[in-house]
């Protein structure tokens, strides 16, 4: 097939630029389509629960921006916005859209992110029951949070993940009183150590949050089609002007499987991001990436929606650029900043090191005596330094880690 032959993008975020971007640096020259669902240029999302929801979600999406169309234009990036794709005919080669309109590709790249897992009890989609994907959320979440405040009204967040923690931590910066409701026994349980959940426990109480644990949400009930009630297992009822739920996300992998793409929650790439599909790469919160050992492994983050970005760009190019870089994550809740390097599933050890209670200490993962990750809490350098140490597959001891003044940066200086 032609390689100048016209590349279509599914996807306007993050992922979706990256690979617009890599392929003109990767010496495509033919036409080069970015399409988006949403009627905003391409954006960031991270701030969505930090930052500018915080700040009342008032401010313009122009502030969000990745790239303004007329940068993307001088790199001949054609962007289609407010368009969605319904369905992909491999054979034909060719996009259709809701609208019935039909676009031919020579190659394909998905970049389609993921959507918020919907509560699955009754009451679920009443009105003031709301979920984080995009700006129009967003400003729709602080709306109701001011509205709260106005009307003395709680906020229940429910999920005490990263999207419900910031989103609790937005609602008392504007002023409402929030619950949070988490059906495990503590706070970002599945991806933290229990001295790291403690710390923001304690952080948030300290700013007026309440915290129910264990609690398995049934029901969401209200009058006039509004909510206005949480109903968990046990029998209790919390008052609610509006719901957050933050329960998590799934791969926007819908328009692919339906296409015949192979997928596994998430479209299957390999390290170089390539689809069961020749023609057809993929990046980004989309994706499930096969691992040598078979396993899939799912990363949501900006970082692996680059790096997947580019190697997609290179894949449809022909070449092969497989992404091996640390992953690495980080949240905004009030003055503290969470930065995590590596994956710390399966530890079977965690030391500290800093102070726990101002917060500012780090977490050090450890897998049968080897580093395998690092959570860091208001250390920066500590992050910088952890993703250095993973990146060059070095390990300091646990006993290096616990003595205060041993030089852990020295372990890099010694390796160069």
């Amino acid at each position: 097939m032609n390689s100048q032959a016209p590349i279509l993008i599914v996807g306007a975020g993050q992922a979706g630029v990256q690979i617009a971007e890599s392929l003109r640096q990767e010496g495509f020259g033919g036409e080069l389509l970015l399409i988006g669902e949403e009627p905003h240029p391409p954006y960031q999302r991270p701030p969505l629960s930090k930052k500018w929801l915080a700040d009342g979600g008032s401010g313009s999406a122009v502030s969000l921006a990745i790239r303004g169309a007329e940068a993307l234009a001088r790199r001949r990036i054609e962007l289609k916005l407010d368009a969605r794709v319904a369905a992909v005919d491999r054979r034909a080669g060719e996009l259709t859209f809701s609208n019935g309109e039909r676009l031919r590709y020579g190659k394909l790249a998905f970049a389609t992110g993921s959507l918020p897992r919907i509560l699955p009890v009754p009451g679920a989609m009443l009105e003031g029951v709301l979920y984080l994907r995009g700006i129009a959320d967003s400003r729709a979440i602080a709306e109701a949070i001011r509205r709260c405040a106005a009307d003395q009204q709680r906020v229940v967040v429910i999920g005490g993940g990263f999207i419900g923690l910031e989103v609790a931590a937005g609602a008392r910066k504007l002023g409402a009183e929030v619950t949070v409701i988490e059906g495990l026994e503590r706070l970002m349980s599945r991806v933290t150590a229990q001295v790291v959940s403690e710390a923001f426990e304690r952080v948030h109480r300290a700013h007026g949050v309440e915290f129910v644990f264990d609690a398995q949400v049934v029901e969401l009930s209200g009058r006039g089609g509004r909510v206005e009630l949480v109903r968990t297992a046990d029998g209790r009822e919390f008052p609610a002007g509006c719901v957050v739920v933050g329960i998590g996300v799934a791969p926007d992998d819908r328009i692919a499987a339906e296409a015949g793409v192979a997928c596994d929650r998430g479209i299957i790439v390999d390290e170089c991001s390539r689809t069961s599909d020749p023609v057809i790469a993929a990046a980004g919160d989309c994706t499930a990436r096969r691992l040598p050992d078979g396993r899939l492994q799912r990363l949501e983050s900006v970082q692996n929606a680059v790096e997947q970005g580019k190697s997609a760009a290179a894949a449809l190019m022909g070449r092969s650029r497989p992404f091996h870089a640390t992953p690495w994550f980080w949240s905004d809740q009030y003055d503290v900043k969470l930065q995590m390097a590596g994956l710390s599933h399966g530890y079977d050890q965690v030391v500290t090191r800093g102070d726990l209670h101002k917060p500012a200490f780090s977490a050090f993962y450890f897998r049968a005596g080897r580093l395998v990750a690092v959570d860091s809490l208001n250390r920066i350098s500590d992050h910088m330094l952890a993703k250095r140490l993973l990146d060059h597959d070095l390990s300091p001891t646990v006993e290096q880690v616990t003595n205060p003044d041993f030089d852990l940066h020295g372990l890099v200086k010694q390796s160069a």
